[in-house]
């Protein structure tokens, strides 16, 4: 099992975001979220279920980017939409990868496949799925993925820090979150 926190060395190497707390990392470039991606990917089980949270452009998608690298997805990974989901087969599983952003109803749902995807051979990551919480049912973790404001960036930063946050919702996230 990979562990996040081995050493310096090894964040140095694979250009990873500094760990603020428990669960809490603020990734200064989108090379690291997507490098927090990858090794939340390679914990990842089929069943798991993840809801990412934040606002447009805040790097869900890139933080999905890179648990699909962890997941040995080649696939070029994009925000599913318009399409509300899209199936990525990984070297041991797929990835099941939903944006429910254009969805305001809970009856919307039935036609997406998330409720067959929630219950199938792989991990599901939801963006824009906090809304729908109550039909979602248990999950692993929820995902705060958030900007830092403008006063907290530094004037050399070439784009804003992100702030991701894993909350446990369950004895499993809680094993993610413990492995990172």
């Amino acid at each position: 099992m990979t562990n996040l926190s081995t050493s310096a060395n090894d964040a140095a190497t694979n250009n990873l975001p500094e760990k603020t707390a428990a669960g809490t990392y603020v990734s200064t470039t989108t090379e690291q979220t997507i490098a927090l991606g990858q090794i939340l990917g390679k914990l990842l089980q089929a069943g798991d279920v993840l809801v990412l949270t934040g606002d447009l452009g805040a790097g869900k998608t890139q933080l999905t980017k890179g648990i699909a690298a962890g997941m040995g997805i080649t696939d070029d990974v994009t925000s599913p939409t318009f399409t509300i989901e899209m199936v990525y087969e990984g070297t041991l599983m797929p990835l099941y990868h939903f944006d429910l952003y254009r969805l305001n109803d809970p009856d919307q749902l039935e036609d997406t496949g998330l409720y067959d995807a929630l219950e199938s051979d792989g991990p599901t990551i939801i963006e824009w799925g906090e809304q729908f919480a109550e039909q979602i049912g248990e999950r692993a973790l929820d995902v705060y993925v958030s900007r830092l404001s403008e006063e907290e960036l530094e004037s050399d930063d070439a784009e804003p820090r992100r702030e991701i946050r894993f909350i446990p919702q369950n004895a499993r996230g809680e094993e993610i979150v413990q492995s990172f």
